[in-house]
């Protein structure tokens, strides 16, 4: 009965193998991370645009109770706490009040300069204007945004 020959030489890579893979795997992830994250920028500002939608949405629904918008001071709260045992409250309105995808707070500010009220994310540079992907994401159009 004859054995088997195994063979030996060939049970584990070469350096060359090794390296090669790695230049294909670094090849790769250099193309795809930018890609990530482009996604990730555009997802952050879709996100906080829905929050700022659903967030007027909450906001009118109170006035429709109420007759009136929140005070700046009282602000966002409003919507999840009766702020003054007002008996025409009708909420909450939303569960809680959410931050914006950078983890950043909603600015409100009633009366506002656009509208009854403005309410905007800074963006992800979390400053006051900006351009680009650091734009604050608001309730209201700019004249530069009517393009879109």
């Amino acid at each position: 009965m004859k054995k088997k020959q195994i063979n030996r030489y060939r049970q584990s890579f070469t350096l060359i193998e090794i390296v090669v893979v790695i230049v294909i795997l670094v090849t790769l992830m250099s193309i795809a991370t930018p890609l990530y994250m482009n996604y990730v920028k555009k997802a952050n500002v879709g996100a906080a645009k829905t929050q700022v939608q659903m967030l007027v949405q909450a906001l009118d629904s109170y006035r429709l109770d109420v007759g009136s918008y929140p005070e700046s001071d009282v602000g966002l709260q409003a919507l999840v706490e009766n702020p003054d045992d007002n008996e025409k409250w009708g909420g909450p309105y939303i569960k809680n009040v959410p931050k914006d995808p950078w983890g950043n707070e909603y600015v409100y500010v009633s009366p506002g300069e656009h509208g009854d009220f403005d309410l905007y994310s800074m963006g992800s540079d979390g400053q006051v204007g900006g351009t680009g992907d650091a734009a604050d994401i608001t309730n209201w159009v700019e004249e530069s945004d009517s393009s879109r």
